[in-house]
This record gives structure tokens, C-alpha cells and sequence, in this order.
């Protein structure tokens, strides 16, 4: 046999480029795609603004950018306005301005944004100057459900400050360490009969020009439920506040927590509104540490000797001089001689009173009182305490 020599095959080298070249295709294909989705933003925001206008909410946007090139899409708004319009009345509801928003969307996943907001921003309420400047260290949004109607939002602030604008001083009038909102649509969608479920988180909040209780820093987790909206157009609020109450809405407090200082309460409950625009409902409150604050409720007062009406007035308005009388006899029946208890020591009167007409708890291993918080019409009742009254809504 003749033995056979075989020259060796050549092996192809389209192996060694195919990877490379299909890279490059599937680059070409991405940049095409991204830039073909930037070029869109002009085009589905414009669309998006012209459908907010029609309901009332119209945005504004000074200077608009797009970037973000390869994997994001950031839409920059320099100097952005907003403003809210009431389609019956063909007024201004208000109008806010800000510095700068940045809208950051992934190619991957467009229907949920981020929004980032560069403060400060003036808010007006639609007929004078701006009455409030509100500023923050770093704001952030999320939203989902976009371009369609939004399922869920979320508002992140830290350090938000909010100044009321007083013959153009600044008066403080809100401050926080953290703030947090969050909104879901649970039933409904935003044009038709919405219902809300939110939650707010507040650090190191405090209120001033309002109750001086408010004014000292607390801490508050709220989960609530909204029913009764009839859609998200913009209203005045006495307007809003009579389409909730015609449809038999309210509000459900699921569950809260506030804490301030050596005071620790806990309450759910549901409010609803009268025909007169008044507060009506009832929230079961289990409160530790109540006799921390029964000065700045102005309890005391109503338990002095000779207490003239006019006192009584101003710091428990709607409390007559006869229910401090009632009160005493509660208390006498309750407790014999818990009455005279009260005359010389006000506010251990007025704790041993609550607790008398309470029951014991225990709160996160403290001792505790549970009693309910009424409001009627606007009245609001703590045990046999008119302790404030909320003015009517509309």
C-alpha cells in the first residue's frame, strides 16, 4: 500500500470575528434603539402635558435635555412650573416653581421614573403672592404605571423646611429631619372613582404657628385609606371636601404611631364629614406618658377654681363652665373624693380622671391608657374633655 499524504485543512477564521461583529451589531442596534427612545421624549411628553392641561394640571418647562446614553434616559427640566386649575370655575388652584427636576427612566423598565428635585420651591395659591418657600436637602419621586395612569407613587425628603412668606419675611412654619409619602391606587383609577391607600413617615417634625404641642419635635407613622373622591381633577378643596362627604366617603386611619418625647399613642379609627363640613367619627387611642402633655392641652385650666367662661374659651374652645361641674361628679362617682384630688393638683386630676374613665394597656412595655378620641361635627372629645374644635371644611 501506498501511504497517503494528507496537507492539513485550513480552519476558517470566521469564527475568530463573528463574536466581535455581532457585538458590534447588537451595539448599533442598542444606540439606534436608545436615540429612536430620546427622540421620543419630546414627542410623549408634549402628548402627556396636552392631556394634564385638559385636566386642569398644567406643566411648564423653561429648558429640557435628554441624555443618559446607554442604558437610562435622564430628562433634565430647568426652572419647571406647575400649575393647578379648577375646570368649573376656571380658576387658579395654585402654582409652584421649582429650580430643577431630573427624570431618570431604565430602556428596559420605561412604565417606573425616578424624579429628583433641586429646591428651593415657591408655592402660590393661585390669587396673590407666593405665601409659602419650601426647600430640602434631597427630594426624590417614584412613580409607576406611566405613561397610563399611575399606579403608585412615592415622595422621599430630607431635611424639608417650609417658611410662610409674611410681608416678605420668612416665618418658619414646618420642619423635619425625613419625610416620606406614599400613595397606591387600591381600587378605581385616577378619573374614576379613586380609592387611597397612603402612608406618611415623619422624623424629628414640628409644626409652628398652630397648637404648641405641634411645635415640639415628634415622630409619626400614618397608614390610611381615602374613599369617596369622585376622580384626580383639580378642585378647590371645600369642593373636593363636599364630593367626598355626598358620596358617603371617609377616612379609615388603619394605623398610626406618633411619638414626642416621654409621649408614645398609638390609634385607628374612621372619620367621615357632616353635611355642615364638621369632622364626625371616632379613633381609639392607647396613649403611655398622657401627663406629659396635659399642659399644653390646657386640661389644668378647665379644673381651676372660679375658671371665668372666657378662660375656658380660649384654651378649650366649646367647653362650658358646667362641664367642668359634670366632670367633677364623673369623677366623685368614679372615685370617692377623687373630686377634691382634682381641685389641688390640676393636672393629676385631670390624669387620674382620664384613667379613671379609660382601661389599662400596655404599649411597647409601658404602662398605658386606651380611650376614644371623638369628634362631633368638629368638636373634638377626649373622655368628657372638649378639647378643641376643628372649624368646618366647607
Amino acid at each position: 500500500m501506498s501511504r497517503l499524504n494528507h496537507a492539513p485543512r485550513r480552519r476558517s477564521r470566521w469564527g475568530l470575528f463573528a463574536a466581535p461583529v455581532l457585538l458590534l451589531i447588537a451595539a448599533v442596534a442598542w444606540s439606534a434603539f436608545w436615540f429612536f427612545a430620546a427622540s421620543q421624549v419630546d414627542v410623549q411628553a408634549d402628548a402627556w402635558r396636552a392631556r394634564e392641561a385638559k385636566a386642569g394640571r398644567v406643566y411648564d418647562c423653561a429648558n429640557r435635555s435628554v441624555a443618559g446614553f446607554p442604558f437610562r434616559l435622564e430628562v433634565r427640566c430647568a426652572d419647571p412650573s406647575v400649575s393647578l386649575f379648577s375646570q368649573a370655575a376656571g380658576t387658579p388652584l395654585m402654582n409652584a416653581k421649582l429650580d430643577e427636576i431630573l427624570v431618570v427612566a431604565q430602556v428596559w423598565d420605561p412604565k417606573r421614573i425616578i424624579a429628583e428635585f433641586k429646591g428651593p420651591a415657591v408655592i402660590a395659591d393661585g390669587r396673590g403672592p407666593a405665601p409659602f418657600a419650601v426647600n430640602w436637602r434631597v427630594g426624590e419621586a417614584s412613580v409607576r404605571g406611566l405613561p397610563g395612569p399611575p399606579q403608585r407613587a412615592d415622595l422621599v425628603f430630607e431635611q424639608p423646611t417650609i417658611d410662610r412668606i409674611d410681608g416678605g419675611a420668612a416665618v418658619p412654619a414646618a420642619r423635619a429631619d425625613h419625610a416620606e409619602l406614599h400613595g397606591r391606587l387600591a381600587e378605581g383609577t385616577p378619573s374614576d372613582h379613586p380609592v387611597l391607600e397612603t402612608s406618611l413617615q415623619i422624623a424629628n417634625g414640628s409644626i409652628q404657628g398652630s397648637h404648641p404641642l405641634l411645635a415640639e419635635p415628634f415622630n409619626a407613622d400614618i397608614q390610611a385609606r381615602l374613599t369617596g373622591l369622585k376622580d384626580f381633577r383639580p378642585k378647590p378643596w371645600p369642593e373636593r371636601f363636599r364630593e367626598i362627604q355626598a358620596a358617603g366617603g371617609h377616612v379609615e386611619i388603619v394605623e398610626s404611631r406618633i411619638q414626642q418625647g416621654e409621649l408614645l399613642a398609638v390609634a385607628s379609627g374612621t372619620l367621615t364629614l357632616t353635611a355642615n363640613g364638621g369632622i364626625d367619627g371616632e379613633v381609639q387611642m392607647t396613649v403611655a406618658g398622657i401627663e406629659k402633655v396635659i399642659p399644653a392641652l390646657g386640661l389644668d385650666k378647665m379644673l381651676e377654681n372660679g375658671v371665668p367662661q372666657g378662660t375656658l374659651d380660649r384654651v378649650a374652645p366649646g367647653v362650658k363652665s358646667q362641664d367642668v361641674n359634670n366632670l367633677f361628679g364623673a369623677l366623685d362617682r368614679a372615685i370617692p373624693g377623687l373630686g377634691k384630688v382634682v381641685k389641688q393638683n390640676a393636672n393629676v386630676g385631670v390624669a387620674l380622671g382620664i384613667n379613671a374613665l379609660g382601661k389599662e394597656a400596655v404599649l411597647e412595655g409601658r404602662k398605658a391608657r386606651t380611650f376614644p378620641l371623638r369628634f362631633s361635627d368638629g368638636a373634638v372629645v377626649v373622655g368628657p374633655f372638649k378639647v378643641a374644635r376643628v372649624p368646618p371644611l366647607f
